[in-house]
């Protein structure tokens, strides 16, 4: 199975309560898990009944969430990752408003009342953010990453030679929430179709709240205190080998997941884990930071689990790209006789925190 061909979740689903833009990319994940990106059996009826039921009660409790979200003044992008000054940037809903001056005319995959309607779009070309915090040399690609933790990862040569853009506008109007918005990754199939095959429609991401110029280095806060690649190395290197549970991106089957227990890390923090406590756990996408719902796991699981930072992964130990989620990743081996779900496959983790 090609690893980019484009998945009709309604093909699959067929919920009547599901619409492209209310259903999030990270609920796709938790439905689909593999069959996103390999060859592997097809669920059965009783699966599929089964994921229908729980997309839906997921679905409300999502379009319920979009509608106490943020909204487009409370938006930032921040941009990160190999730039030539090694600096990120925080932009602002106004800043974002003053550097959109780029409009395209195309078709939107994702428009099912009229897909053959010819929308407006206007934001900005993705090639101005690059010019202003310059790529380095040896950077090959860009990941966008979504409010909900789904990405979408681009040739850079490609960026610069198309408008790509992040629009903020659609046929003038602002891009709500239940739309995708308030900043939608665009390509321009319209006028330049040979997109449409290298960038089909999941290309296109929602929600995007975070531009990563290649891979990050590894900077893992904890409390006060921030690990990097060579902290990190010092520590016992363990492997899993284990399907994965943010599967965009990665193989079907199993893989090995090379990097350190976590348990190991907090201990090199100096950072005890009392009995009753909890260790959250925050990756890049608001997803993992909303308070009222953080990714905890139990201290009797980080003592008993192999509960895994992951930095590397393959026979030939290949550090985690942005593409993939990286540099570190949340991994749990199935062993582990705990209720942890996919969520807890955490991407782009940046911080742990010890809390009752």
């Amino acid at each position: 199975m090609n690893l980019h061909k484009p998945f009709n979740i309604q093909n699959q689903l067929r919920p009547a309560t599901l619409t492209p833009f209310k259903i999030s990319f990270t609920l796709v994940y938790l439905i689909l898990g593999t069959y996103l990106t390999g060859c592997s059996d097809r669920p059965t009826d009783a699966e599929l009944e089964r994921q229908r039921q729980e997309a839906i009660v997921m679905n409300a409790e999502a379009i319920a969430t979009q509608k106490t979200g943020r909204n487009q003044k409370e938006w930032e992008l921040v941009i990160g990752g190999q730039t030539t000054t090694g600096k990120s940037v925080r932009l602002s809903w106004s800043e974002l408003e003053a550097l959109a001056t780029t409009s395209i005319w195309t078709q939107d995959p994702h428009n099912t009342n009229d897909p053959d309607a010819i929308v407006h779009f206007h934001g900005i070309a993705v090639s101005r953010l690059l010019n202003q915090l310059g790529v380095a040399p040896h950077v090959k690609e860009v990941t966008f990453v979504a409010d909900d933790a789904y990405r979408s990862t681009v040739n850079v040569a490609d960026l610069y030679q198309y408008p790509i853009i992040i629009a903020l506008e659609r046929n003038t109007q602002k891009i709500s929430r239940s739309e995708g918005g308030p900043l939608y990754l665009v390509f321009p199939h319209t006028e330049f179709p040979q997109l449409q095959s290298k960038y089909p429609d999941r290309f296109w991401a929602f929600y995007v709240t975070d531009i990563v110029i290649g891979t990050e280095p590894i900077q893992l806060r904890l409390g006060k205190r921030v690990l990097d690649a060579s902290a990190l190395e010092k520590l016992p290197p363990v492997t899993l080998e284990e399907t994965v549970g943010y599967p965009l991106g990665w193989p079907a089957s199993k893989v090995k997941l090379h990097g350190v227990l976590i348990r190991d890390v907090l201990a090199a923090a100096g950072l005890q884990i009392p009995n009753n406590s909890y260790v959250i756990v925050r990756g890049k996408s608001p997803i993992y930071r909303d308070p009222n719902n953080p990714v905890r796991i139990k201290a009797s699981d980080i003592r008993n689990c192999d509960i895994l930072l992951a930095t590397r992964w393959g026979d030939d130990r290949i550090p985690i790209s942005a593409t993939m989620g990286g540099p570190v990743t949340l991994a749990i081996s199935s062993s582990c006789q705990t209720q942890l779900d996919n969520r807890r496959w955490v991407t782009f983790v940046e911080e742990l925190e010890v809390a009752d």
